[in-house]
């Protein structure tokens, strides 16, 4: 398998994938207080990180309100049950899915 470094390029350490996203991706662990720099469409963004959040986890992008949608690469994959904000980490700790689920 090849590295993480490979799939991703050097220094890459997160992703986004649609601009409609209000999530990062961590493609690396990361700690608290780094500075991530990532591109949504043609723009540089940079997104300062709250705590540290392992490889594959996500950080929110912009503050999220209780109850709102949380969007990942361009789709729905939950609702948050607090107030999210920007840098976070967010998880199963503050979200609910809803796909697929008859109850919501």
């Amino acid at each position: 398998m090849e590295s993480k470094e490979k799939l991703f390029g050097e220094g890459v350490s997160c992703i986004v994938m649609s601009q409609n996203d209000n999530v990062v991706t961590l493609l690396r662990s990361v700690k608290e207080g780094e500075v991530l720099t990532f591109t949504i469409e043609d723009s540089t963004c940079t997104l300062t990180t709250k705590e540290d959040v392992g490889f594959g986890h996500k950080l929110a992008l912009k503050r999220i309100g209780n109850g709102e949608t949380i969007s990942k690469y361009g789709e729905s994959i939950g609702v948050a049950t607090t107030t999210i904000e920007e840098g976070e980490h967010v998880h199963v700790h503050n979200l609910i899915g809803v796909r697929g689920r008859g109850d919501q």
